[in-house]
């Protein structure tokens, strides 16, 4: 899949936000999506990474959303981090700690390439 990407210094305007010792709100990145054959961007982010960060890095790091929310589902679904049910500090610590070992014992497996079958 291929996108069109812009990126644009901004001030976003809003009360809650902190503002500088001279009054002017903080500049971040609104980054924009463009797919082709779409009459207008699909997708935006705003980013308060340095103003000298490339545009590869920008959308590289706004993609790997996808990526974290389908560990997280993996985590959830398949190595039983919601099945907890017991009631200590200790017991939801231990239950996390393996589920996080067993995530990460996953990740390992699916980035290591097949060994050859043995004849």
């Amino acid at each position: 899949m291929r996108s069109r990407f812009l990126a644009l210094r901004v001030r976003p305007a809003n009360r809650n936000i902190p503002r500088g010792s001279d009054g002017s709100l903080p500049e971040c990145w609104l980054l924009a999506e463009w797919p082709p054959g779409k009459p207008a961007p699909t997708d935006y982010w705003l980013s308060t990474l340095p103003a000298d960060t490339k545009l590869r890095d920008l959308v590289r790091l706004a993609k790997i959303r996808w990526r974290i929310e389908h560990d997280y589902r993996e985590l959830k679904d398949g190595l039983g981090l919601d099945h907890f049910e017991g009631r200590s500090w200790l017991g939801w610590h231990r239950h996390v700690t393996l589920a996080a070992v067993a995530q990460a014992i996953c990740t390992q497996l699916r980035r290591t390439p097949k060994a050859p079958a043995q004849a």
